[in-house]
């Protein structure tokens, strides 16, 4: 059976978004493993397995988009939970329209 986009995108796209925000706040804000876990509502365990390439195998190699991730990660450390899906769902739609995942939801009824 073919995927849907949206199982597309749970399987692929959230978890290159997570690992990229994670990635962002650990390393770009100095956010230790357990604070990008609670920022993010994630496992602390989830977080290691991101930043260890065990999660997330895609990669985000596009530098603009790196700099929107850049912009989610800041925008949730200071405005925590609340705003994570938000951000995902932004981040995503980024990596849509710039065909970095090649899923549409047009095709479907």
């Amino acid at each position: 059976m073919k995927q849907t986009p949206c199982e597309y995108m749970m399987w692929n796209g959230l978890p290159a978004i997570r690992k990229e925000i994670a990635n962002s706040m650990v390393n770009n804000y100095g956010l230790t493993q357990k604070e990008a876990a609670k920022n993010l509502g994630i496992t602390p365990a989830a977080v290691c397995q991101y930043l260890s390439k065990k999660r997330g195998n895609i990669k985000i190699v596009d530098r603009e988009i790196l700099i929107e991730i850049d912009r989610s990660a800041e925008k949730i450390i200071e405005h925590k939970e609340q705003i994570v899906i938000s951000e995902t769902c932004r981040i995503c739609k980024i990596l849509m329209k710039k065909g970095i995942f090649k899923v549409s939801c047009a095709s479907y009824p």
